[in-house]
């Protein structure tokens, strides 16, 4: 298993080729490379020239960092036709940029809207029947995350969207962040995951239905968002042995090709400091579970 810092909250005081750097100060070996203006941005079309890949294959060289995964976010599931065409688009040049950079895995999220499931599953299963001889021709991994606000968000029903593809290239992402939108039930979900899940993103959150639903206030009543964080271990309701353990007994721990992220969004003004304390702290959990 890698484990691997998301560098988003130093994307506004480091520049893009410093990020292997900061992850190697840190402690990690391994970077995840999340949108960003200067290689993928979100919903847009790749920005990063094979001048920038090329360097930033030599920044990770320098700082002795390896990029584990490349993390787009594109419309490819968009019932606007136009859009999801654009993604399509643009996914072919991110796949190229991740086969450049060395890396056979890319996460992603299923995206769509939720008021328009139907027409949003119809649209993800027309993109892959374009992006999966591509994907599977490159030998990539392409790992979703049932993000809040996508077409599908629940962890089960994810799955069975996964599995329609019928490819062994695409699996799961499970995001302890999206716990109580994913079902709140990580075991049940990693059983049935099995291998299909081969990374995680490792980040706490609050419980948003606690408190018979008054955990969280918006006004007026009934406003359809999706509220979660991305804390540090600790600080919200995610249950750790449970989520740890998951991960143990489906073998994701001991596993060469499995990627866990430190995606910790809360705390920019203490990134060093909360940094080394999710490395630590997942590094002590793995241990525990392992003994």
């Amino acid at each position: 298993m890698k484990i691997a810092l998301d560098p988003t909250p130093y994307h506004h005081s480091h520049s893009l080729l410093e990020f292997p750097r900061v992850a190697a100060d840190l402690g990690y070996k391994y970077l995840q490379m999340t949108p960003h203006a200067d290689m993928i941005p979100f919903y847009n079309h790749p920005k990063a020239d094979d001048e920038l890949v090329t360097l930033m294959n030599k920044a990770c060289k320098d700082a002795g960092v390896e990029i584990a995964s490349v993390l787009p976010v594109l419309r490819w599931s968009g019932p606007d036709e136009d859009a999801r065409e654009a993604a399509v688009r643009y996914w072919k040049r991110a796949i190229r940029i991740a086969v450049d950079l060395g890396v056979s895995t890319m996460n992603t999220e299923f995206s769509g809207r939720p008021e328009k499931a139907e027409e949003s599953e119809r649209a993800f299963y027309r993109s892959m029947e374009e992006l999966l001889p591509i994907i599977e021709r490159e030998g990539m991994d392409i790992l979703i995350d049932p993000h809040p606000d996508d077409f599908v968000e629940d962890g089960l029903a994810a799955l069975r969207v996964i599995r329609g593809v019928n490819s062994p290239n695409i699996g799961m992402v499970y995001v302890a962040s999206h716990t109580f939108h994913m079902g709140n039930r990580p075991l049940e979900i990693m059983r049935a995951a099995g291998d299909k899940l081969r990374l995680v993103h490792v980040s706490d959150t609050m419980n948003h239905h606690a408190s018979h639903g008054l955990r969280y206030i918006t006004n007026p009543p009934g406003n359809a968002v999706r509220v979660h964080q991305h804390l540090k271990i600790g600080d919200g309701d995610v249950n750790w042995d449970e989520f740890f353990g998951g991960l143990k007994e489906i073998g994701f721990l001991d596993k060469e090709n499995t990627v866990m992220v430190s995606s910790v969004f809360a705390e920019d003004e203490n990134a060093d400091e909360v940094s080394r304390y999710q490395l630590d702290t997942i590094n002590r959990y793995v241990r525990e579970v392992s003994v």
